[in-house]
């Protein structure tokens, strides 16, 4: 495991690509295997590995990037938004245990990035990027930015929360 090569960190970030969008009909317990130890217990294992040596020096800063699809399901996205609220889950609570410690764990939920997968993706980002209240994707440097204000001594009483990076895609309710 790479931990072992870099001991015990002070700060981890998770971030788990796809599953591919498929269907919700053609799903097979073998795509729901796969997709939950990648975008579930792969993050659980890394938390659970690190937290405690966090504990210890006083100092913690866990960030999982998730996806706006936790607040809004996407058609075709079953898989990535189940095991991503499954990891949502597990934060808020392993969160609040933590807390007391100056350990935090947070979720960053992208929108529409401008990474070189959504460039891939043609016509078909152009009409997401439409949909985007500012008017564009986001800039990986915003994205980037964001998570390391979580990861910050200023960020220490901002724990089990997830913060959409999304130009304003997802509303706001009260």
């Amino acid at each position: 495991m790479a931990l072992a090569e870099i001991g015990a960190p002070d700060i981890l970030v998770t971030n788990a690509g796809g599953p591919p969008a498929k269907d919700f009909r053609e799903l097979s317990p073998a795509d729901w295997d796969s997709a939950i130890r990648t975008n579930f217990l792969a993050s659980v294992e890394l938390i659970r590995s690190c937290v405690d040596g966090m504990i210890e020096r006083g100092f913690g800063r866990i960030v999982n990037i998730t996806s706006l699809t936790v607040r809004t399901p996407v058609e075709g996205l079953d898989l990535s938004t189940a095991t991503r609220l499954a990891l949502t889950g597990y934060v808020a609570g392993v969160a609040r245990q933590i807390a007391r410690h100056n350990v935090t764990i947070n979720n960053l939920l992208p929108g529409t990035m401008m990474t070189e997968r959504i460039k891939e993706l043609g016509e078909t980002a152009s009409r997401l990027i439409a949909k985007v209240p500012a008017g564009r994707g986001g800039l990986p440097e915003e994205f980037g930015a964001a998570c390391a204000f979580l990861c910050s001594t200023h960020a220490s009483y901002i724990t089990g929360q997830n913060l959409l990076v999304d130009g304003g895609l997802c509303s706001f309710t009260v």
